[in-house]
């Protein structure tokens, strides 16, 4: 009888509750507290050595970097007021109509994404969106703010910079830009059309309504203008990066703070309340996550997911990647698409698996949060923007228009990647 020393049980039990706690923040604590107590607990209870749990949070090196890069951009496009501009300027060329404005939300919350990650969507844009939907006196205003978390994922696959996920899934594997755009562009575009579309019709009874013309776009500052050159580039350099195959970490990280300095030398001052207001539990958050995965894998279990996908691949190479897609789509929802990803990217470098398989996987990493609002660590942020404004979501509505979207979108953007 295997010992309970040896027993794999508490590490899947902590696992599973470190998880759950990421996803619903019990007692309201933080993301970041549960994902640090289940790594600390693991070490604690000699699940994982200390020095394996050291290398394990060194494995997410260039994940952080990003995130930190990525963060300071946004924190200076909020503050500077440049998503609240471009909200606006959206909802001037709508003149009053619902539908219109609608569209154009859509386009900027695309653009967003694809330049800034969906997190920036989830995060900056939303309470601009909502600002602007109350400006304009919108009734119906969930119809707006529905975009902001879609396309955070529909679009978060456009290129490597789109979602932190795709870092996870790829590792030091990353594929070039170009590589990226022959895999990638043709599912993402129809990914993002196709969620409009879903949303639209879905929405349309909504979309009935008359909307307040032509409000006062507020004045961009220097400053402003300053930070949307510098995310442009920005987004420029980190292109330029992953065109030559090189890590996206380090560019990201050097050019946010070369953006952060800059606008800190037009501001003649340095900007620390700018600093301060970022939420850089992110990174902890993250960093157990990598420390549980690291436990996960010394009970075996990547192996024997590993052996599975290997034996699935070896049997119809094809079908392995669409149903890799869907599994990996589904499990996002049940333990948030960070975690999923890390156990993904490991299983499917482990059994070798052919490249579909690799994007099949990315897809439905990046795709699948559109199911449910604990889907992605994007969708949990834009659900806690809300609360904070007053808005609430309920889980089971958000249910029933992310299985009616996320659904038929996934295998549209499985199939067109050649898998099935």
């Amino acid at each position: 009888m295997t010992s309970t020393l040896n027993s794999p049980f508490p590490v899947w039990a902590i696992a599973a509750v470190s998880a759950l706690g990421v996803i619903t923040r019990p007692f309201r604590l933080p993301e970041a507290v549960w994902a640090v107590l289940g790594a600390l607990l693991l070490c604690l209870l000699g699940r994982l050595p200390w020095l394996d749990a050291l290398h394990a949070v060194g494995k997410g090196t260039d994940v952080y970097l990003f995130l930190v890069g990525m963060m300071l951009a946004s924190e200076l496009a909020r503050k500077e007021g440049l998503f609240d501009y471009m909200a606006v300027l959206a909802a001037r060329r709508a003149d009053g109509s619902a539908t219109r404005l609608f569209f154009l939300l859509y386009c900027v919350g695309t653009v967003v994404t694809v330049l800034m990650s969906n997190d920036a969507t989830a995060v900056v844009l939303t309470p601009a969106v909502l600002a602007v939907v109350r400006t304009v006196n919108a009734r119906k205003p969930l119809p707006y703010l529905y975009i902001c978390a879609f396309v955070a994922n529909a679009a978060s696959f456009v290129l490597p910079i789109s979602n932190p996920a795709n870092l996870v899934i790829f590792g030091e594997n990353m594929p070039s830009l170009g590589q990226w755009l022959s895999r990638f562009l043709l599912p993402s575009a129809l990914s993002i059309v196709l969620t409009y579309l879903i949303l639209r019709v879905l929405l349309r009874e909504s979309l009935v309504q008359s909307l307040d013309k032509q409000p006062q776009v507020p004045r961009l500052s220097a400053a402003g203008k300053a930070t949307g050159w510098g995310i442009v580039l920005m987004a420029a350099v980190m292109l330029a990066a992953s065109a030559l195959g090189v890590s996206l970490g380090w560019p990201t990280f050097v050019a946010g703070i070369a953006v952060f300095l800059g606008v800190c030398i037009q501001k003649r001052h340095l900007q620390w309340d700018y600093l301060a207001e970022i939420s850089w539990s992110v990174l902890p958050l993250v960093a157990g996550l990598f420390v549980l995965v690291e436990g996960l894998a010394r009970t075996g279990v990547i192996a024997w997911l590993a052996h599975v996908l290997g034996t699935v691949s070896a049997q119809s190479a094809q079908h392995a990647g669409l149903l890799s897609g869907l599994f990996v789509a589904l499990a996002s929802n049940l333990i948030n698409n960070l975690p999923a990803g890390l156990i993904a990217g490991n299983t499917v470098a482990a059994a070798h698996a052919p490249a579909h398989v690799l994007n099949a996987v990315l897809v439905g990493i990046d795709l699948g949060p559109n199911l449910s609002v604990t889907g992605s660590l994007a969708t949990i942020l834009w659900l806690a923007a809300l609360r904070r404004e007053g808005v609430e979501v309920k889980a089971l509505a958000f249910l029933k228009l992310g299985a009616a979207v996320m659904l038929p979108t996934l295998l549209v953007a499985l199939v067109s990647t050649g898998f099935f």
